[in-house]
């Protein structure tokens, strides 16, 4: 006779995490920040910067010719949007959308901001205001996402870019016109594909707003010398990375990303895969990134109740703000490194941040 057998009663689960969290202990920060003068500093920055550029696979990149064409022009209230294809590695396209001041005069240059995204955003849709589309106008008003207009309402040249796996960059597994597609993101699929090529979803965003930071001198419209770089969530990713690999970065805003990676991406190990570099965390935590643009202005904000902050809120972000702000110091700068926070949740604030970039930029 035969019987049917019932789900199997587990009352202890025999997981991995404690023990990832003691190896973090051990083996984590080997090339941490320790510097005590500007000396020690470049002998440090040099060698780390080599380091950071080949686990996230930069070396492995193609150069190409920076290919541009302008797809697409459309006024809008107050400032015109351009939409260019850029080309990035042979093959390899990034759309990004070109906002220009309204009353920009003919021949006159104004300074440039580059202006990644994160998540939920549809990629440069959100930054960009794209409010025409109902998916998007909601995450504009949850997340305050379409800082892109903020600063071209302020008189800068704003580059909103697609990072590989958003908005016109999605793999086959979310591309589609749903919400759902639009809104999601291909860079488990993405790291799925890269990683065993030596190659990362970091690596690959800084690569592609490196040769769109070759691409902003080109433009007539942009003042040479200073240039911006901001971005929420992982638009902070990649505007951390970025300045923290490209001098040419001028001053920097990351906004709801910077924290320790022990509670914000190792215990909160569920978060998107593009976080992830393999060997990352025996060598640096994110203030030791940070301390890479030195001396240059940072501008770091963080929501206070950020789900992201991990368990131990704000103090997991200060801790990491004075890592930076120590290596700042040596250069007599720590002023250039300034933290707002802000009460709120993970969204971009701007309050502070738009007046600061004006005053670094303009």
């Amino acid at each position: 006779m035969s019987t049917i057998s019932s789900p199997a009663h587990t009352a202890h689960y025999y997981t991995a995490q404690e023990h990832f969290a003691q190896r973090f202990a051990e083996v984590g920060r080997q090339s941490a920040c320790t510097a005590t003068s500007p000396e020690a500093y470049a002998a440090w920055k040099a060698p780390l910067r080599a380091r950071l550029s080949e686990l996230i696979g930069l070396p492995t990149m193609q150069r190409c010719d920076g290919a541009a064409q302008v797809v697409e022009h459309t006024p809008m209230d107050g400032y015109r949007r351009e939409k260019v294809l850029l080309q990035t590695e042979p093959g390899v396209w990034m759309p990004l959308y070109v906002l220009l001041p309204g009353d920009l005069a003919p021949g006159e240059q104004r300074p440039a901001i580059i202006a990644p995204h994160g998540h939920a955003s549809c990629g440069k849709y959100a930054v960009a205001g794209r409010t025409d589309i109902a998916e998007i106008a909601e995450n504009i008003a949850t997340y305050n996402y379409d800082y892109g207009v903020q600063m071209v309402r302020m008189g800068f040249v704003v580059f909103c870019p697609d990072a590989r796996g958003f908005g016109e960059r999605r793999e086959n597994n979310c591309q589609g016109d749903t919400a759902a597609q639009m809104l999601n993101t291909s860079c488990f699929s993405l790291n799925h594909m890269a990683l065993p090529l030596g190659q990362t979803v970091t690596g690959m965003w800084t690569w592609d707003l490196m040769r769109l930071v070759d691409y902003v001198p080109q433009r007539p419209e942009c003042r040479p010398g200073p240039l911006g770089c901001a971005g929420l969530s992982g638009g902070g990713l990649q505007a951390l990375w970025l300045a923290a690999l490209d001098d040419r970065i001028t001053a920097a805003v990351i906004s709801g990303y910077f924290y320790g990676y022990l509670e914000s991406l190792l215990l909160q190990h569920m978060n998107c895969s593009c976080n992830y570099v393999p060997h990352l965390w025996e060598h640096v935590d994110m203030g030791d990134i940070a301390a890479l643009i030195a001396p240059r202005p940072l501008f770091i904000e963080t929501g206070d109740v950020d789900p992201l902050n991990g368990a131990s809120g704000v103090e997991n972000v200060c801790a990491q703000v004075a890592i930076t702000r120590r290596a700042y110091a040596l250069f007599d700068a720590a002023d250039q490194v300034t933290h707002h926070v802000f009460p709120g949740p993970h969204r971009w604030c701007g309050e502070q941040a738009l007046p600061w970039l004006k005053r670094q930029l303009m």
